[in-house]
């Protein structure tokens, strides 16, 4: 919840009159405040911008106040849910408990006493702020960790609140980390806690669709937009309506799909290929890049106008080196999640496996972590991970024989000299080959696009 002289409320009452008086009120205790004359009215606005809370009269034109109450609470709308504070003319004993039992923080009758009426508001929302806080705290000791993510260093902390943060906004977001730090489940973390977490998450990587797929697979097109159009498609856009889109990769976006998505952002509003119409949605975009976006603009492979957009709300994912203390929880918790899977039961680690895991940089972050448990958890024969469980790499940081040193002779010819071209091309095959065909892990690896990496096998 924002800091006390931040919180936002919203008044639903029908009384004009009073409700400006009440506004009156709330704003000379240095908070903000917002008016509603109907329960309809007040659930769009709470859609908009997300209030800490609700007061609420209980006799309402259509919905009356009781039913808006437990419209938003039961069914939850929002997350985390406003708290309550009911006002009516009418009040019985009753009527107090059938609020407070609904989940309501308070029931007051009217004529107000306003002083009582900002005591009570003050005391609902520090209980509502201790209330967060404790979950907070919850959130960071529970072995579930953060939706996914797991970690105690104050970097992680600071990210997990920062998610808390603007996923209360409506904007795009862009999240900048290095490749393996964990930009999609920062992403999937702020849908999560948006209000938006009922609708679809769908995360598209665009360094990944050929270039002249891309308008079709972002906005959809019509039956016989173009050769092998059969049937008419939504697109992305279209289908992430209600949610959110994570356009991974987003510096591959080539410059005239920069422009479109721009216009998105502004409007809301797309046009399927084929179509002269256009048809409104209702995404939020969240961008990520492991690249240098200023220096992209700055090379003119991405537009300023749509960078400073995007950049409005920015997180920073932090690599794994920056955050030392995680990485025994890190490891334990993917060993226990591979030994599970595998069946095995291993308990943990030996002091100089474990030391070797705590001094290694991991380069590619997170993920290489993940990955050196799986087969750290797979080659173990007894109850403890040893240090020869671990890839050569974190055994011997320093003595890494280059991955071309290793391919000898399939990359460099014994017999004649070659173009870079040809060495360039026999090099990513040989990667392609060591990844088993994963051209994503590939392109990691290079440290390419996707998109890119297509191009220079002569497939995009």
């Amino acid at each position: 919840m924002a800091e006390k002289n931040e919180a936002r409320i919203l008044i639903v009452e029908d009384d004009r009159a009073l409700a400006a008086m009440l506004s009156d009120e709330i704003r000379d205790a240095g908070l903000h405040a917002d008016w509603a004359a109907s329960a309809e009215e007040g659930i769009k606005k709470m859609r908009q911008q997300w209030p800490d809370l609700v007061i609420s009269d209980l006799s309402l034109p259509g919905m009356d106040g009781m039913l808006f109450l437990k419209e938003v609470l039961e069914k939850k709308q929002l997350e985390p849910s406003p708290a309550f504070l009911i006002i009516t003319a009418f009040g019985t004993i009753s009527k107090a408990v059938e609020a407070l039992k609904a989940g309501a923080e308070d029931f007051l009758t009217k004529p107000l006493d306003l002083e009582h009426f900002i005591l009570s508001v003050r005391r609902i929302l520090e209980r509502k702020q201790l209330r967060e806080t404790l979950s907070r705290m919850r959130g960071f000791l529970s072995a579930e960790g953060f939706h996914g993510m797991h970690g105690q260093s104050t970097s992680m902390r600071l990210l997990f609140e920062q998610i808390r943060q603007v996923a209360k906004a409506q904007g795009p977001i862009l999240i900048l980390g290095e490749s393996g730090s964990g930009k999609e489940l920062v992403a999937r973390a702020i849908h999560k806690e948006s209000s938006r977490t009922k609708g679809p998450f769908i995360p598209v990587n665009c360094a990944g669709i050929p270039e002249h797929l891309m308008e079709s697979e972002f906005f959809g097109h019509t039956a016989g937009a173009f050769t092998g159009a059969s049937k008419n498609r939504p697109g992305l856009f279209a289908e992430a309506s209600g949610g959110s889109l994570l356009l991974d990769e987003i510096s591959e976006m080539p410059l005239f799909l920069q422009a479109k998505l721009l216009r998105i952002l502004q409007d809301g509003k797309v046009r399927r290929v084929g179509e002269n119409r256009e048809d409104q949605v209702d995404v939020r975009i969240l961008a990520a890049t492991h690249q240098d976006m200023e220096k992209d603009v700055q090379q003119e492979n991405f537009r300023k106008d749509l960078f400073f957009r995007l950049e409005t709300f920015t997180l920073r994912v932090p690599p794994l080196r920056e955050r030392e203390e995680d990485k025994e929880l890190l490891a334990a918790r993917f060993m226990e999640q591979f030994a599970l899977a595998m069946d095995k039961r291993i308990r943990g680690f030996s002091s100089s496996a474990l030391d070797l895991i705590t001094h290694y940089p991991f380069p590619g972050n997170v993920r290489e972590l993940r990955n050196a448990m799986e087969r750290a958890v797979t080659f173990a024969k007894g109850k403890l991970i040893l240090p020869e469980d671990l890839p050569a790499r974190i055994r011997n940081p320093h003595c890494t024989p280059s991955p071309i040193a290793e391919a000898g002779t399939q990359i460099l010819p014994t017999d004649r000299l070659i173009p870079l071209a040809e060495l360039e091309l026999r090099y990513i095959r040989h990667v392609l080959k060591e990844t088993g065909g994963n051209k994503r892990s590939a392109a990691t690896i290079l440290g390419i696009g996707r998109r890119t990496l297509y191009r220079k096998l002569g497939e995009g």
